[in-house]
């Protein structure tokens, strides 16, 4: 009886419509339809099917943390807006927030969730779409066009929000006595300013950037693709950390022959070999990755359109096309020009993520906790909502750092370390 009645419970389940679960740590979302086959989940596989030790595949966390999820409909979104107080353009300064990845959108949506006539002007030196930054490093084992990595246009999101986006825009100055950020389109007014513009890949001194590539966002990734066209191509990775290892896996997966520099013996040295580099280096076995450890980059020149790669200890390397991953590290020009206190990126209080400057707030990459910088995805969300209750005045949603579980988008053979 046991036996008949689980046979038709299994009957009826594979019978029900697909599914979608979100995932409250960073926001993806798992459609049962589509699986997570990079993740060993097949198209089809039910939610409660899936492991309990199966990891997001954008931020690492278990399925513990992913919730149902239904997709907003494009009346109900309207319906939405139109219920929300309308946005002043006059009067009280607002928020102003600096950058327009990941961490400056949930900022956005965590102080719109708290005051819906709050002023909210968002300031990106690029267009603003919003998109999940790891799939810059998996589009081409997942078959995505450049194009189709985005979500949602910034213009879009904005309307959505019923913020001010100020696309294509630089922040040159905070002037925290007058409470204004100075901007290559004009002078804004804040009561309250969030640094949330990331860090930057660091550019190690032998590598000159008018010859090397830096893919540290869609622009940039755009532009690589269109270099790299439909043929196969020789290209030099220097750096085989986590952005370099997955890039590495997703290029040679794409069909070109990839060469990954770096000055560990093994790529991902931050974990012990056992865990990560060398399963990577077995996964790899049958793509053409050549991975050269070891080694310090002394010269990068440009000879007759192609380029060379010259190490300290006399070995050359060419490439048509060479990838700077070499860390990230957090422009201080603006924390500068500010004064606030700095200590291996911007230093923030742990719990607020206040800046020195009670004014002022930072969160994502671009922060550092006691001298530890933030380089993850999951902290994001919850860092937002911690900064929109502090300016909202709300009941206080203390941020608490957590050890980061790092999912590595090698296709090849994901791996989930700790």
């Amino acid at each position: 009886m046991n036996a008949s009645l689980t046979t038709i419970a299994s009957a009826v389940q594979a019978l029900a419509p697909y599914q979608s679960y979100i995932c409250e740590a960073c926001g993806y979302v798992y459609h049962e339809a589509d699986g997570d086959p990079d993740g060993g989940l097949p198209p089809g596989t039910r939610f409660a099917d899936i492991p309990d030790d199966w990891a997001c595949p954008l931020c690492g966390v278990t399925k513990a943390d992913f919730s149902p999820y239904t997709a907003p409909t494009l009346d109900a979104l309207r319906a939405g807006m139109a219920s929300s107080a309308p946005v002043p353009t006059r009067g009280a300064a607002g928020v102003v927030i600096v950058g327009a990845g990941r961490a400056g959108w949930q900022m956005a949506e965590a102080l719109r969730a708290l005051d819906a006539g709050l002023p909210i002007t968002l300031v990106s030196s690029c267009a603003g779409d919003v998109y999940d930054k790891p799939l810059l490093s998996i589009a081409m084992a997942r078959g995505l066009a450049p194009e189709a990595i985005a979500k949602e246009s910034g213009a879009a999101a904005a309307t959505r929000l019923g913020l001010r986006l100020l696309a294509h825009t630089q922040a040159v100055r905070i002037c925290p006595d007058t409470r204004t950020l100075r901007t290559t389109r004009g002078t804004l007014r804040y009561d309250r300013l969030v640094l949330a513009h990331g860090a930057q890949a660091a550019l190690p001194p032998a590598l000159p950037a008018a010859l090397c590539w830096r893919v540290n966002h869609l622009a940039a990734y755009q532009r690589l693709r269109t270099a790299l066209g439909d043929t196969p191509r020789d290209i030099a990775i220097v750096g085989a950390g986590l952005i370099g290892s997955e890039l590495a896996n997703d290029l040679a997966l794409g069909g070109h022959r990839i060469t990954l520099l770096d000055v560990q013996a093994a790529p991902l040295a931050r974990w012990p070999a056992e865990q990560a580099g060398a399963p990577l280096l077995d996964a790899w076995k049958d793509l053409a990755i050549r991975f050269v450890g070891g080694v310090q980059v002394a010269q990068l020149e440009q000879l007759a359109g192609r380029y060379r790669l010259t190490t300290a200890c006399g070995q050359r390397f060419a490439a048509d096309q060479v990838i700077a991953a070499a860390g990230l590290q957090t422009p201080p020009r603006l924390a500068q020009s500010a004064g606030l206190a700095w200590d291996n990126g911007i230093a923030v209080d742990a719990a607020t993520l206040r800046t020195s400057d009670a004014r002022i707030h930072a969160m994502g990459d671009c922060i550092a906790i006691q001298g530890q910088p933030s380089r993850f995805i999951e902290p994001i969300a919850r860092q937002a909502r911690a900064i929109a209750a502090d300016i909202c005045g709300a009941s206080p949603v203390p941020y608490e750092p957590r050890a980061a579980v790092v999912r590595v988008k090698t296709t090849s053979r994901p791996l989930t370390l700790h």
